[in-house]
């Protein structure tokens, strides 16, 4: 039986650890961006979208440049730059999950609850 009050007590030390990384990846901000910093996107540890910066000029063109065209441009950044941004909080969301896991790898479908 000690083995299983331990087992409890390891569980419980989890599910503290757990509740604090949600709590970071609530706070965390990361930015991502896209054409040398034209356009960027924030985004929280949770993914949602925090703000969008598009710098002064990005959308100015020649007399050919139609507005349509910059229009998908513009997409096409933000997109870039959501991306950009989603892949760093994964990053940061896995070395969180490293940490408090030892590193000890998870099963392979195993999902925590974040």
């Amino acid at each position: 039986m000690k083995n299983l009050g331990q087992m409890m007590k390891k569980a419980q030390e989890m599910q503290s650890r757990m509740t604090e990384m949600q709590e970071n990846l609530a706070l965390m901000q990361v930015e991502g961006s896209a054409a040398d910093g034209l356009v960027t996107v924030r985004l929280s540890g949770k993914f949602a979208v925090l703000g969008i910066t598009i710098e002064p000029g990005t959308m100015e063109g020649d007399a050919k440049t139609t507005a349509k065209t910059m229009a998908k441009t513009m997409e096409g950044l933000v997109a870039d730059a959501f991306n950009d941004a989603h892949g760093k909080v994964a990053v940061a969301k896995q070395e969180m999950i490293d940490e408090m896991t030892g590193g000890l790898p998870l099963p392979p479908g195993i999902k925590l609850p974040f």
